[in-house]
């Protein structure tokens, strides 16, 4: 009886992790790709445009034109979002990165979570104003030192990370490194510390900071 309960138990297992490679290849050939994601990105990147990663058809500016770079790779990651988008950024003042954002929230129905620097939320130029005021949810950290993460989680299932903030100059002067992962090892304590963050600054645990700046 013990043999046939332990034969019963391995084949549990099989079945189950079956059923997970099944649901990986599903998801690899909806998304047109054949293996998980894993790239390392290094910036800076050479200055190209990037319209055509949101409009179809030619572009007429002088940018050069269909180069594939470390930054239109981290904008592609980013735009392959379906479901959700959380972010914990230090400091977001490109416009470009902005842009890909806002797409992803009002273009594609992507449920997008920010969680932010107060401090440096409030700098000239930074995009997290801009996100407010399209609706997108932020938070920004209540606590008395930086909210210094530098990494957002497309779909529960991508994980980009690095040394790389959401800047002009980190995109295109700094020596920077970004990290694109699906293994779940990975991905799985970067949701929960997000969670965790968001939680911990809920505005409403703490009334006497309003959450609701408008930039």
């Amino acid at each position: 009886m013990g043999k046939t309960f332990k034969l019963l138990g391995i084949g549990v297992v099989a079945v189950t992790l079956s059923l997970e490679g099944i649901s990986w290849l599903l998801r690899c050939l909806r998304d047109g790709r054949g293996r998980p994601v894993k790239e390392v990105l290094f910036f800076p990147t050479t200055v190209t445009c990037i319209n055509h990663l949101f409009l179809p058809g030619p572009c007429s500016c002088s940018l050069p034109h269909g180069d594939s770079t470390p930054f239109t790779r981290l904008l592609r990651h980013l735009l392959s979002a379906r479901s959700s988008l959380d972010l914990c950024i230090f400091a977001f003042s490109s416009q470009e990165l902005c842009r890909v954002v806002l797409e992803l929230h009002r273009q594609h129905g992507v449920s997008v979570r920010v969680v932010t620097d107060k401090d440096y939320m409030m700098i000239s130029g930074s995009q997290i104003g801009a996100l407010r005021k399209a609706g997108i949810s932020v938070r920004h950290e209540l606590g008395g030192f930086h909210m210094h993460h530098k990494f957002a989680v497309v779909d529960k299932k991508l994980l980009i990370t690095g040394s790389l903030n959401w800047t002009h100059q980190a995109v295109q002067g700094n020596k920077e490194n970004v990290l694109v992962t699906e293994d779940s090892g990975f991905v799985r304590p970067f949701l929960q510390e997000f969670e965790k963050l968001w939680d911990a600054n809920d505005p409403a645990r703490s009334p006497t900071l309003s959450d609701f700046i408008m930039l």
